[in-house]
């Protein structure tokens, strides 16, 4: 039986932390880019609407305590980060394109600089400052990166295709015109 804090919520037993390392270390040995941020002064409401909003966007964001937090980190690729759990943190987790992740962090940060900054990040193994994080954002998403370079593949095809199709065309022209001159010839 857990007893009550001082302010009211519920003292962890070492089995509820122990679960708490695992879910964590699961989400940052899976996750491609990971994003430590100040939210000192969000409100709960404001805690979850962001939560909400990165939801939508495929990611995670969890307010951690730093000492579950610097253990769960230990032995993933996002243990650069470890040194910045301290204070009132969160982390936000992405864990298809850290694009997408550094972008939509960015973008509520610009909006809400007062309560919320970012300390630092984690972007597939390497350790990223918040200048770092902002040149991540400038990216183009992996799927435009993608269509990009599939469009770049396609185009010396199409130019091939394009040239043939006109090589035959003209060859049709000279045997019109050839046809036409051994006529009137004739």
């Amino acid at each position: 039986m857990s007893l009550p804090e001082k302010g009211g919520s519920t003292l962890k037993t070492k089995e509820q932390k122990s679960a708490i390392i695992e879910d964590l270390k699961d989400g940052f040995s899976r996750a491609k880019g990971a994003i430590v941020t100040e939210c000192s002064g969000m409100t709960v409401q404001e805690v979850t609407d962001l939560r909400v909003l990165l939801k939508k966007a495929g990611l995670d964001f969890r307010v951690v305590k730093n000492t579950l937090a610097r253990r769960a980190v230990e032995d993933t690729p996002n243990v650069p980060i470890r040194e910045d759990f301290t204070g009132q943190v969160a982390v936000a987790l992405g864990y298809d394109d850290p694009v997408v992740l550094a972008k939509s962090v960015l973008d509520y940060a610009k909006t809400n600089e007062a309560k919320f900054k970012i300390r630092s990040g984690v972007i597939e193994g390497k350790a990223c400052s918040a200048e770092k994080l902002k040149a991540v954002a400038s990216l183009p998403s992996r799927d435009i990166l993608l269509s990009q370079m599939a469009g770049a593949f396609q185009a010396p095809a199409q130019k091939l295709a394009a040239l043939m199709a006109n090589t035959i065309t003209r060859m049709g022209w000279a045997l019109e015109a050839l046809k036409a001159k051994k006529a009137e010839a004739a």
